[in-house]
């Protein structure tokens, strides 16, 4: 529970008067082949590098190292309400697939240094092909399952893989999504072919196999497994990449960041406890998925790094069956701790407002909520509090970083809850805000965001086969810094309030206001169950804010009422100068699989430039509804 007596101030302060003793520490928690030469080399790479020198191996401090203290433990319990199976999977029964299936990988020629696409839906087999690759020192890159074939073929010539693992098929919901043709179809359009691909068939499709380069899954795993050949752990360089996952790119290109071996683990493992509270042998949750960031942190290797049990999810929070999704797999996996975007809360709370479904369900072993992905609007806290009573902590990272910037440590002793705000800074990160000409703006003021150099471990140390761009992108506009691309403030008492990215900020007749301001106010609406700002062309102010917002099930009042009081609410609470007077109801708004609303794409619409639909969006069909919607009031351009 939050404590006035949290260590978090002694053990930052602790950090900052001796960065590398602390993470030399932190590292003890760490099995390595070879200690490192240099906890930091500030000589190395571009900002410098952690434990410069070291060899280990993730997998083997994620499973094998395990196995004699816990090896009846469930490393991985696997929960898919889409196709009604669970499955336990002890750290004995996981590091016998991933070895096994890591020979597999050395019998395809994949060796050191390789790169593996794994194109996959959120089945363990995804895992075991993740943890077989970093096995043997192959750079695995995970792209989401069902992910359109232009885009999965940017990243195979990016990434230029050896082989690529893949399954015969997806389940969003009540859909089939073949994988296999969207796989064929980006091999076609790239240049780097792979040699070979491995197809995970499952029961609900069947795939048709490439001769010559696709191979059973099944089949291969099952004769190695009768030849007893398994794969050792390869001893690999602390700084060597593990894996490179791609990130939108503001050019269209994406950006492969790119994760080392060393610094991630230690950074993960120090999280696990320290940040989420987390003990060894709990079971944690990070409902998300394995194509992105969090699902690489916290579905599989920090929960792994720290002997626990994760959570393997193929379903939704709400639909699958219903909007008590969640508050099942917390019953019946005994869950101390869940991790999820705010989204998923929204949708949650737009369903069952009164949480009518929770009370089926005995969550008596359940201890925190964690939220990131985007920002945690008020509203949405106090509603999870409220029904829960459990600490809701939000906290703030991004795909670059690794691991949590900022948040409320929950294994040091919270500290007091500011609604909002994702609380504080942790070790390995010095926050400031700075204004246009790259100067400190004090407290309480709003700027850009960012990190003082160097970065911590966990962090990326480049972009995959792209220093220049890497620089370019995030070291150059503020020299001494990482640019988050964020925007937001540090209050009086050292919390940071992450307002949006950058580009939503908007400028209203010369003032400088946030999106995310006139988010929470619309959020705090009795009707409203989530809601996004945009700043639309104005020929007169420049830009003027137009909200969209989603209503809550069962509400019997008209849309034109409550667009009118959440106008009135705006005024009120935030003034005249915010110029906001239009309000639009949607039924819902276009987010992309990680649940992060797509308000850029909403503005190219409502200003009439020229757009094109977002590789990661979850439903295309949304945008042509808000489209519809703005040219019906005679808005869009």
């Amino acid at each position: 529970m939050l404590s006035a007596q949290s260590r978090y101030h002694e053990v930052y302060a602790g950090w900052k008067s001796d960065p590398e003793g602390f993470w030399a520490e932190a590292a003890r928690e760490i099995d390595w082949i070879r200690p490192a030469d240099k906890v930091f080399d500030s000589q190395a790479g571009i900002y410098g590098r952690w434990f410069v020198g070291a060899q280990c191996n993730t997998c083997y401090n994620a499973v094998d190292r395990h196995v004699a203290t816990r090896g009846d433990q469930a490393a991985i319990i696997y929960d898919s309400p889409v196709t009604g199976t669970k499955r336990a999977i002890t750290y004995a029964e996981l590091q016998a697939e991933v070895a096994t299936l890591a020979a597999v990988l050395q019998d395809m020629g994949v060796t050191k240094g390789d790169r593996v696409v794994i194109y996959m839906p959120m089945i363990p087999e995804t895992t075991f092909a993740m943890l077989a690759c970093a096995r043997i020192g192959a750079i695995h890159s995970v792209v989401f399952g069902g992910f359109a074939a232009k885009e999965l073929a940017t990243r195979i010539d990016d990434a230029k893989p050896k082989a690529i693992l893949s399954a015969s098929c997806g389940i969003e919901g009540a859909r089939v999504i073949p994988y296999k043709p969207l796989l064929d179809e980006a091999i076609s359009l790239s240049k780097a072919k792979p040699e070979s691909c491995l197809v995970f068939q499952r029961p609900q499709l069947d795939a048709s196999l490439v001769d010559g380069r696709d191979l059973d899954w099944a089949g291969a795993v099952a004769q190695a497994r009768a030849e007893g050949r398994k794969a050792d752990c390869v001893p690999v360089e602390a700084t060597d990449p593990l894996y490179v996952l791609y990130t939108s790119g503001t050019t269209g290109i994406p950006k492969g960041v790119v994760r080392d071996n060393g610094g991630h683990m230690v950074a993960l493992k120090w999280s696990m406890g320290h940040f989420f509270g987390v003990k060894p042998g709990e079971v944690f949750w990070a409902a998300s998925d394995v194509g992105w960031v969090v699902g690489h942190s916290y579905i599989v290797y920090g929960p792994l790094l720290h002997g626990c049990t994760a959570i393997l999810y193929e379903g939704k929070p709400v639909g699958t069956p219903d909007a008590g999704a969640y508050w099942r797999v917390i019953a019946d996996h005994g869950i101390v701790t869940l991790f999820t975007a705010p989204t998923a809360f929204r949708a949650i709370k737009k369903e069952d407002p009164g949480a009518d479904l929770l009370k089926k369900y005995d969550l008596s072993a359940f201890r925190a909520l964690f939220l990131a992905g985007e920002r945690a609007d008020p509203d949405t806290v106090k509603w999870a509090e409220d029904i829960l009573g459990t600490p809701v902590i939000d906290h703030w990272w991004q795909t670059e970083t690794g691991w949590p910037v900022a948040g409320n440590p929950l294994g040091l002793g919270a500290l007091p809850v500011k609604h909002g705000s994702p609380t504080v800074p942790m070790p390995g990160y010095t926050l400031d805000v700075l204004d246009e000409a790259g100067k400190s703006v004090g407290p309480n003021k709003m700027g850009s965001i960012v990190i003082k150099l160097p970065l911590p471990p966990g962090a990326l140390p480049t972009l995959w086969n792209a220093d220049e761009r890497f620089r370019d992108s995030y070291l150059s506009v503020y020299p001494g810094y990482y640019n988050t691309s964020d925007a937001g403030y540090l209050d009086q008492d050292g919390y940071i309030w992450v307002m949006g990215r950058t580009d939503d900020i908007i400028n209203v007749a010369g003032h400088r206001l946030s999106t995310g301001g006139m988010e929470e106010v619309l959020a705090s609406h009795p009707a409203v169950a989530e809601c996004a700002v945009i700043g639309m062309k104005d020929a007169l102010k420049g830009e003027v804010p137009c909200g969209f917002v989603v209503l809550k099930s069962g509400i019997d009042r008209s849309p034109e009422e409550i667009e009118a009081e959440l106008v009135a609410l705006v005024r009120e609470k935030i003034g005249p100068v915010a110029a906001f007077k239009l309000a639009i109801t949607v039924s819902r708004l276009p987010k992309t699989r990680s649940g992060k609303i797509l308000r850029g794409t909403m503005k190219k619409i409502a200003d009439g430039d020229e757009w094109s639909t977002p590789a990661t969006i979850d439903d295309p069909m949304i945008l042509t509804e808000i489209g519809d919607v703005l040219r019906a009031r005679g808005l869009a351009g």
